[in-house]
């Protein structure tokens, strides 16, 4: 068996990436031509010299490689690579105009990765002075980077087939419906432009200025957490801060549920377990950290009703909005955070972390084994969520996951530790990292050493592709070896 596996192995093939690449190239460059024209509207005209030559040098890669000739079927490990490589390229051309707001070429990748991966964490000092066009730009990547360019590419420039089938290699295919592949991701980007639109008129209606409601709104619908201002969400009242909550939730569940909870229910019992498990596990975390803020660091009971349910919903759906530094936080609730972050929301929504699902699904795994301990020798009992059989590959896959998100986590966070950080606001900033949440116990910023920043970047990168991609990525075995011949 393993022969032949081995011998059904293929290596990518180099005109396949290349020409898809391309296609991914043209949307990025459609996508570049919005802060491009905002910068006009603000007459920032440096950068918009700046964006006019990415949308320039992205057009003319994407029209040079995009006509290439390539086979109709696009192998898995393709697919992957093509995500991987987008979800790099995307910050490293996106420095180009983010260093024209005074940052070095770190600070602007490290800018980049955390907006295109939905964190939300910032090496900027300030956001005082900054110009308009940044800021916007940071939200605006966020928001195309919380449904991923990948989708946008299979719902507008792919076309259907196995090309796209191909392609959906992330969270696209984990409840593709009968429609197919495109239609699915069609369906996935109404719905999230229609929340788009709720949130910024939402948002406006409570009070927030049209400019900082639709930053706000961008960045809360892909729960990436990007503010406009250093407080956060602190400046707005209660009644902004709740709404805003709400999109970071709505964001947090799958976004395919809003359409099957209309047309076609039967197959949303799923998606529904993943909606109450994201608002009974941000319930939990609330209660825990205001209990932790009652006993530790002795706020009164109005600041306690206030402050806790903003940053354990913050921390569950992985926005990263705070209504109050992290770094005045108790360890108890820091630990709290932790624990919410790594877990995440929902599976097939903007949310990071491993994702409650899988959670529940090792849960049942582990019932099932203690179960089975009080059961006859020969009686069969099967693994079952939300009246569905779990596969054993679907078992293998979550509790690889979760694994993988712990080793990514302890060798992130040696680091830290071992140049003098505390190990606990270390272990905050590297889960907040990986789980693309956001949320700072002040070791992210302008003075980080190099070696650090890069280790979040990673962090970040990886965190939003569920690390499985890079792995194919980085493994000799995708370059190198026999590769399929296709007409």
């Amino acid at each position: 068996m393993a022969k032949q596996a081995t011998e059904l192995r293929y290596a990518v093939r180099f005109p396949v990436v290349l020409k898809y690449f391309g296609q991914l190239c043209l949307v990025l460059a459609a996508l570049t031509m919005v802060p491009l024209v905002m910068s006009l509207i603000f007459g920032e005209m440096t950068i918009t010299l700046r964006y006019a030559v990415v949308v320039c040098g992205l057009a003319g890669l994407g029209l040079g490689t995009a006509r290439l000739r390539a086979p109709s079927r696009v192998q898995a490990n393709e697919g992957m690579v093509l995500v991987a490589l987008m979800f790099l390229f995307t910050p490293l051309v996106m420095c180009y105009p983010m260093m024209s707001s005074g940052l070095s070429f770190l600070d602007a990748f490290f800018e980049a990765v955390s907006a295109v991966t939905t964190t939300g964490l910032s090496a900027k000092a300030t956001l005082v002075g900054a110009p308009a066009t940044f800021l916007f730009a940071r939200a605006w990547m966020q928001w195309y980077g919380g449904l991923g360019i990948v989708v946008l590419s299979l719902a507008l420039v792919i076309q259907p087939g196995l090309v796209a089938k191909g392609l959906a290699v992330t969270e696209v295919d984990s409840d593709d419906l009968a429609g197919g592949t495109r239609a699915h991701a069609r369906r996935v980007l109404k719905i999230y432009g229609a929340l788009t639109v709720l949130g910024i008129i939402g948002t406006w209606a409570v009070g927030v200025r049209p400019f900082d409601a639709l930053l706000y709104a961008f960045a809360a619908v892909s729960t990436g957490g990007f503010a406009p201002h250093d407080d956060s969400l602190a400046r707005l009242s209660w009644l902004a801060q709740g709404w805003i909550t709400l999109l970071c939730f709505a964001g947090s569940v799958p976004l395919i549920f809003y359409h099957q909870i209309f047309t076609e229910k039967r197959r949303a019992a799923v998606n529904y377990l993943q909606l109450k498990a994201v608002a009974i596990a941000s319930v939990i975390a609330s209660l825990a950290v205001g209990a932790s803020m009652l006993l530790s660091a002795n706020l009164a009971w109005p600041q306690v009703l206030h402050q806790a349910p903003l940053l354990a919903f913050s921390a569950q759906t992985t926005a990263g909005f705070s209504s109050m530094p992290c770094t005045q936080l108790d360890a108890g609730s820091k630990l709290i955070l932790i624990f919410s972050m790594l877990m995440g929301g929902g599976i097939g929504s903007t949310a990071g972390g491993f994702k409650l699902l899988r959670v529940l699904m090792a849960a049942s795994v582990f019932r099932l084994i203690l179960l089975r301990t009080c059961l006859p020798k020969h009686a069969i009992i099967e693994p079952r969520l939300a009246d569905r059989r779990l596969q054993d590959e679907e078992i293998r896959a979550a509790l690889l996951l979760i694994l993988l998100f712990v080793v990514v986590v302890a060798l992130s966070w040696l680091p830290f530790v071992a140049m003098g950080y505390s190990p606990l606001d270390s272990l905050f900033e590297v889960v907040s990292a990986t789980g693309t949440a956001g949320l700072s116990a002040g070791i992210t910023s302008a003075t980080l050493p190099s070696l650090l920043k890069g280790i979040l970047c990673v962090d970040m990168l990886m965190g939003r592709l569920e690390i499985i991609a890079w792995l194919v990525m980085l493994y000799p075995r995708t370059w190198f070896g026999r590769r399929m011949e296709e007409t």
